[in-house]
């Protein structure tokens, strides 16, 4: 139908379209069929804008069906990443219609405060949000080169941008960051805020946000072991607190100091990276039979870790490949 498998499971094989995450994954597509010069990427790219559009709330919001039928912020804003691109690669009004009601509704349901805290995941506010604000800043900048910028949009995103600010602690590290209020986030998690932080930053050319980003990359980065291994969970304190790895969050971090490589030039960061994607590609199954795994990556490492057990989700490969393509360009 054009979506995007959730991935593949070990205990049930192909899961259903995932809306949130074909978002995002179009906007790798995009990016692959320029890097590698294969145009069939950016028709699946524009297949897969074309679902979310027919899948979109009246409402413009983007809801997860495991949930129920009412839209969720972080959904939305993931999704917000792909309708922007489509418009931007296409000039098809009905993407930039659907992107401009996706950024209406992110606004509607933030509460006075211009902050995110109801239509969330198990009704919990998340720091990593900062994504959410991020593609928000994505949208208000290709609206304003065309002259139809809402000025709210920037607030949204400010509001969510400075309260993630305030959750960071002494250790470079959030609290508010895990699905689950109270339990220890993933690197996934951490990661999404710290990128969050750091390309909203960039957009809005405010230091506050990217110091925050570098302070959480730098103190990450002081927990990579040689072999490229980071703990599964951190605590905000700065505290492994796994004895798996989240093979997802580590390609997320690669991404994180990919990016501060470019920006410093500092060789940190790119040994960091190649040393973080190296180990990850040390668990890809490359020859497997199996055409669900072969090639994919898996939520953890041991498989059977907690972040998505026996699975190879398709946001794990979508980080992976947007690493990889950071470091082509080194070579």
């Amino acid at each position: 139908d054009g979506g995007v498998s959730y991935g593949y499971s070990a205990r049930g094989g192909w899961k259903d379209p995932y809306r949130e995450t074909s978002g995002y994954i179009l906007t790798t597509m995009y990016r692959a069929a320029d890097a590698l010069g294969d145009p069939t990427l950016a028709d699946r790219a524009l297949r897969i804008a074309h679902w979310l559009v027919d899948v979109q709330n009246a409402d413009g919001s983007f809801a997860n069906p495991n949930y129920g039928d009412e839209g969720i912020v972080f959904d939305t804003g993931q999704v917000l990443f792909g309708l922007v691109r489509a418009h931007e690669r296409s000039a098809d009004a009905r993407f930039l219609d659907a992107a401009t009601r996706a950024g209406r509704w992110l606004v509607d349901v933030a509460d006075d405060d211009g902050r995110w805290t109801t239509h969330e995941h198990l009704d919990t506010p998340h720091a990593y949000n900062t994504r959410t604000a991020w593609a928000l800043l994505a949208l208000d900048r290709m609206l304003s080169d065309r002259a139809l910028a809402d000025r709210d949009h920037r607030r949204v995103a400010r509001a969510n941008l400075d309260w993630a600010v305030e959750c960071q602690q002494a250790s470079g590290f959030f609290t508010n960051a895990a699905f689950v209020a109270g339990e220890h986030p993933y690197t996934h998690n951490i990661s999404y805020t710290t990128c969050g932080l750091q390309e909203s930053g960039w957009i809005l050319g405010d230091d506050r946000y990217v110091t925050a980003a570098r302070r959480c990359a730098d103190a990450a980065l002081a927990l990579l072991r040689d072999d490229g291994f980071l703990p599964g969970q951190i605590t905000s304190a700065g505290r492994p607190a796994a004895r798996y790895a989240c093979l997802t969050g580590i390609c997320q971090f690669a991404i994180v100091w990919a990016k501060w490589f470019d920006v410093t030039g500092d060789a940190k960061y790119q040994a960091a990276s190649r040393r973080a994607l190296g180990f990850v590609m040390s668990r890809q199954d490359l020859t497997s039979s199996n055409l669900g795994a072969r090639g994919a990556i898996a939520g953890s490492s041991p498989i059977w870790g907690r972040y998505a057990p026996l699975s190879y989700p398709n946001w794990a490969t979508k980080f992976f490949v947007d690493a990889a393509l950071l470091q082509r360009g080194w070579n």
